[in-house]
Order: C-alpha cells, then structure tokens, then sequence
C-alpha cells in the first residue's frame, strides 16, 4: 500500500535533507559587506558605529550579520586584519623591502603621505584612530598593542643597520623607531584634519633630516 493511501508522510530524500540541514542560502555577498563595514569603522571609529550603523551601511539584517559576523567586536577584529591586508601593509613592505631601515622609512613616510590622502575613503589610518573614545578596553588594546608591535618592527630594522656598521654604532634605535612611530600617527591625524599629500610629504621629509649617517 502507498504512503498517500496510508496517510504516511513520505521520508525526505537525501538532497532535501541536505537542503534543510544548510538553510536557506546567504542573500548578500560577505565580502562586500565587510568592506562596507570596514569604511565604517575608519570612518566614524568603533564606539560610535553602532550595531544599527553597521546593518545600514552592510544592508542587512541584525540577524545576518550575526549569523556571518558574530557581535560587533568579533566583526571589528575581522575588519582590522582585512585593514592590514588591503590598506595598512605598506609600511611593513617598505621595511622587508628596502635595502636599509632609513630607505625603508622614507618609503614609509611617503607612501603614508599617499595612502592617509586617498580619495574615495575615510582619511587616515584605522588602526590609529578607530579607538579613539572608546570604552571596550579589549578593542581599545589590540589597536594598541599593534601600534607599538609596528615601532617594535622598525626598531628591530634600525638595531640590524646598527650591527651590521649602516647606521653609527651610537644610533638610539628606540628613540628613532618610536620618532618614526610618532611621525606615522601625527601624518595620520593630519589627514584627517584636511592636510594634503604635499603637505605630509615635506613633513616626511623634514622627519628623515634627524636620521644619523655613518
């Protein structure tokens, strides 16, 4: 006898269990939504881009963006490593780069002038400004943590030149690094502030005159 004349339901078949295993599919494209987001933090910093912020400019639902984000802080910590692969890793490029530390800072400073004044995007670096004001001391330390791992990278590049009789065997390698580090941070809130890449690149300039020569 049939199912229909037994009144049984018949078992779903594999595919439709599949089916309802996966949900219904993704109705937005992650990355897209994640570069939106992105823009947003850099924009307006992580204190002051709420959850509903973040739905608007993403175009999507609180639930969505949990579901393909976690929270808010779990999307944060994405966005800042996809900030550091698209738009932040200049600085670390100059240094394996270049042949020396100074080389590799001038490259720094000057594609800092560049990147800091680009149209089309928030001005600026995220990693410097995005937790400014911001009460959640764990997002509040992870920026701060990578900013000095930077200086701590280019004091490391500055000691090398030291040992290896390119830089004078006196050279301060600490305060260098952290004059380099004090001069990335000033560019960057210069650009916010309206300056202009000429107008960072001669600060680039006059911050390389203080470099020792042998």
């Amino acid at each position: 006898m049939s199912s229909e004349k037994s009144g049984q339901a018949e078992a779903p078949t594999p595919k439709a269990a599949a089916r309802g295993r996966r949900g219904r599919p993704r109705s937005f494209d992650r990355a897209t939504a994640l570069e939106k987001a992105l823009m947003a933090f850099w924009e307006h910093g992580y204190e002051a881009t709420s959850v509903s912020d973040l739905t608007r400019v993403m175009d999507i639902g609180a639930p969505s963006l949990y579901a393909a984000f976690g929270d808010k802080r779990s999307l944060f910590e994405e966005v800042v490593q996809e900030y550091g692969v698209r738009y932040g890793s200049f600085g670390g490029r100059a240094l394996a780069e270049e042949p020396t530390a100074r080389a590799g800072v001038e490259r720094m400073l000057r594609e800092a002038a560049v990147e800091y004044t680009a149209p089309g995007r928030p001005h600026g670096c995220l990693v410097i400004h995005a937790a400014a004001n911001c009460s959640t001391a764990e997002v509040e330390e992870s920026l701060r943590e990578r900013r000095n791992g930077n200086i701590a990278a280019i004091e490391d590049r500055i000691g090398a030149d030291v040992v290896a009789g390119v830089l004078p065997p006196d050279t301060d390698a600490a305060a260098l690094a952290r004059h380099t580090g004090a001069m990335i941070q000033g560019m960057s809130q210069q650009a916010r502030d309206g300056a202009s890449r000429v107008e960072l690149e001669a600060l680039a300039e006059i911050a390389l005159a203080v470099w020792p020569r042998v």
